[in-house]
């Protein structure tokens, strides 16, 4: 039904990495499937999703039923139908908060049209093996249900990042999450560990012997166990978190490798990058040790 939250189906399956095509003339769908695919994609398996209403050129809903009864028969695809209902009261409040007009009555009131739609669509709501009824959903809970139910491992998921970086250099422009490591005593000021960085086990073991590393990283950590999981059910597309210190090359390298480790064992799979690693050891940079 126009207006039940078709726009919002489609964005969210794109989302989750399916192909999408909205309002395809029928009579283009076979060339469609018989279509090569987009270079560089050989070999990836990308789901489609295809957008049909009353407002699809040439449509008719026993066409529609016919032409994938027909595919089906062929057996080169596994093919589904979701039908959005809604209720009409609720569509026609929708029209009337959006000051659209229905594709079906542009002269008249929206009503009309909605329940124009309603007999045209009646075949395919009679015959589609899924049905949701968006009356009481807003655009947030449908996308939510479509990720429930769609998403596919491989399509769609969460890119999470684990990145160090110096404050002196500016930060990350994509982080999301943002923790200040500087609180930490810095390896910086010991001559022996000043070359080193915090992939270095005696700069990693200078670093957590600080009185307030274990109770703060392991603070850090359960957060991250709480906020991970939540960004990845909005469907997030990317989550970066950014851990900084003065150069970004000691507590904050260290820092970023304990917590990235500490998000694979609880089942994620982080990518880490050390963005400042390379750069060399300043005095400038890092201030004067505290106590002088």
């Amino acid at each position: 039904m126009s207006g039940a939250g078709k726009s919002t189906v489609l964005k969210t399956l794109e989302d989750l990495g399916w192909e999408v095509v909205d309002n395809l003339p029928l009579s283009l769908l076979d060339r469609l499937l018989n279509a090569l695919p987009p270079e560089g994609s050989e070999g990836m398996a990308r789901p489609l999703a295809l957008g049909i209403g009353a407002r699809t050129r040439d449509f008719d809903a026993d066409q529609v039923v016919a032409q994938v009864e027909r595919l089906r028969a062929k057996g080169r695809f596994e093919i589904g139908t979701l039908f959005l209902e809604c209720d009409s009261d609720e569509l026609a409040r929708r029209y009337d908060e959006t000051r659209r007009r229905h594709p079906l009555a542009q002269d008249r009131p929206a009503r009309d049209g909605i329940e124009r739609e309603r007999e045209l669509l009646a075949p395919l709501k009679r015959w589609a093996n899924r049905l949701i009824d968006t009356s009481r959903f807003n655009s947030h809970a449908l996308a939510q249900q479509i990720r429930a139910a769609f998403s596919r491992g491989g399509l769609g998921e969460t890119i999470l990042s684990v990145v160090s970086f110096g404050f002196a250099r500016g930060l990350p422009s994509d982080a999301d999450l943002v923790f200040d490591m500087r609180f930490l005593r810095n390896p910086h000021w010991d001559p022996a560990l000043r070359p080193g960085t915090g992939l270095d086990p005696d700069v990693a073991a200078y670093v957590a012997s600080d009185p307030a590393y274990a109770d703060a990283v392991g603070r850090i950590e359960e957060l991250l166990l709480l906020l991970v999981p939540r960004y990845i059910a909005e469907g997030k597309s990317y989550v970066t978190i950014a851990f900084g210190c003065t150069g970004g090359r000691h507590r904050s390298v260290h820092v970023a490798e304990r917590v990235a480790g500490r998000l694979r064992n609880a089942g994620f799979s982080p990518t880490v990058a050390h963005r400042d690693l390379a750069a060399a050891p300043q005095d400038a940079l890092e201030g004067q040790p505290i106590g002088q």
